[in-house]
This record gives C-alpha cells, structure tokens and sequence, in this order.
C-alpha cells in the first residue's frame, strides 16, 4: 500500500511539474488598450555592445533589454527585435506579472562587417477595479557598426567619429539599403500595392515617432497606431519569429506603410519564404478598436 501511495506522490510531483513548465513557457500575446494616463514607462533601453573577439573575423555582441514602469503592474512585457545587415537575426520576449522591472539580455555572434539595429517595444497593463484595462508603452532602438577588416582589429562605432569609420557606415548602408529595396520592391509587386498612396516606413524607424506625431496625425492618434502595430506584429511576426521551422529565422525588416488619407496601414513581410500582408484600420483618437 505505501509503495502505491509513493508511486502516486511522485506521479503528482512530476504533473505538478510539467504543468508549472508550460505555464512558465507560455506567453500572453501584447494586447493594446486604451493608454494609462495615470501611468507610464518611466525607464526603456535598447542596447548593442561589442565585447569581444572570438578568434579570426569572429566578435560577439551584447544584446540587451531592459525597462521600468512607475509601479508594479499587472502585466509587464518587453519585446524586441534584432537585425543584421536588415536580416532578422533574433527575437526575445520576455514577461511578468506583478513587477515594475523587465530586464533581457542574450550575447549574439558575429563575423565580418555588420550593421546591427535592434527596436523594442516595453508593455505594460493596469487592472483596475472597475475591471477597466488600460496600456503603457514605449519603445526603445539601439545600432551598431562592426568593422571586420583583415587589415585592422575588429572596431565598432555607434556614430562614425572621423572619415574611416563614415566610409565604413555609408558602405555597410548601402549594401542594406539595395538590398532591402529589391526584398520590399518584390512584395509591393507581389501585393499590388501603389506606393504612391501610402507613407513607406520601415519597422525599425517607428521608435522616432515616439515623440513626434506622424504625418497627418496627433501625438494621440501616433501613439494608439502605433500600440495596435505591435500588437499585430506580435501575433502574426514575433510569435512564429520565435518558434521558426528547423530554428532558422529567413526574413527581412518589415516595411510599414501609412495610407495618405489616415484610414489603415499595411506592414508587408517575408517570412521563411512566405510572403504576408497586415492590413489593420485606423481608427479615430475616439475609436479603441482595430482590425487586422
């Protein structure tokens, strides 16, 4: 009879086990409310270091991700992504309940010259006793030039400092730039969009709006456009971003159109070969709700 009893202890144990894992693994999707006026992320960072070689035309780079609100929250989450060279090189998310701090950071690999760029979006909820919801955001950007040349130890810069390192930056942007015009060129023909009507931005320039309003817009209606972006990207890039086939991330910065007359926005992408199209409504400022 102990022994049966044992046996089920242990069965329990393990069950209870498994559970806490997936439940630890899971994560809520970003979901946009209206914002908090009574709250804020008071602290967001997004920062690319290079901190050292690792034999012949190898380096590592610091990757790292942190964010404070002005209270303890409900929820809080930080998502970001890195690129290389326009490339999607990693996605983190990372999330808490009932804390005020996120903190992520990750050591990224490297070889040859590269321009890493990495955006993040810092979230947060307050539940409130009326059961009302409500959002904080903000997001943070961070870049960084590595120069791997045979001829000088491996560098980086942030902002070219003398005429070598603007050399190196306008030849690593160009490179980036011809390629992601061909890669965003293929999708507005595959999508037959007319560039004509909207305002082409990419993904990783959104974080300048910040704090200023978008063509067209209030600093309101930028900053609810830009909560429901990312709650679109999370579901429907960031989510298989994170679980690709075979651990392999094949895909390009997103590119963000704005239409001219304010009434949606699309955000077009390749993704391990597939090509995809959001298409989210703007509301008006009065407006909570959006459609993808």
């Amino acid at each position: 009879m102990k022994k049966w009893q044992a046996l089920l202890l242990i069965a329990f144990i393990l069950l209870v086990g498994i559970v806490f894992i997936f439940e630890s693994s899971t994560s809520p999707t970003v979901s946009f409310f209206p914002l908090d006026p009574e709250s804020t992320v008071e602290y967001a960072s997004t920062s690319l270091t290079l901190l050292s070689e690792e034999g012949t035309n190898k380096y590592e780079v610091d990757w790292k991700v942190a964010s404070a609100s002005d209270k303890i929250m409900y929820l809080r989450q930080d998502v970001s992504l890195l690129f290389d060279n326009g490339r999607l090189r990693g996605v983190r998310s990372k999330w808490q309940q009932n804390t005020k701090n996120i903190q992520v950071e990750e050591k990224v690999r490297g070889e040859d010259s590269r321009h890493f760029q990495s955006i993040s979006f810092h979230h947060g909820e307050n539940h409130y006793s009326d059961e009302a919801i409500r959002s904080i955001q903000k997001m943070s950007f961070d870049e960084l030039y590595v120069i791997d040349s045979p001829t000088t130890p491996i560098a980086s810069f942030k902002t070219p400092a003398n005429a070598y390192e603007s050399k190196w930056k306008e030849l690593l942007d160009r490179t980036s730039r011809q390629q992601l015009l061909f890669h965003w060129h293929e999708l507005v023909n595959y999508f037959h969009i007319d560039l004509e009507n909207y305002i082409s931005l990419p993904l990783v320039d959104m974080y300048k709006y910040e704090n200023q309003a978008l063509p067209q817009m209030s600093q309101e209606e930028t900053n609810n456009l830009i909560g429901r972006l990312w709650e679109g990207l999370y579901k429907n890039y960031i989510i298989p971003a994170m679980d690709p086939p075979n651990n392999k991330l094949n895909s390009f910065i997103p590119l963000i159109l704005i239409d001219k007359e304010g009434e949606h926005l699309l955000v077009i992408f390749e993704f391990n070969g597939k090509k995809e199209q959001l298409i989210q409504r703007i509301p008006s400022s009065a407006s909570n709700s959006a459609k993808y």
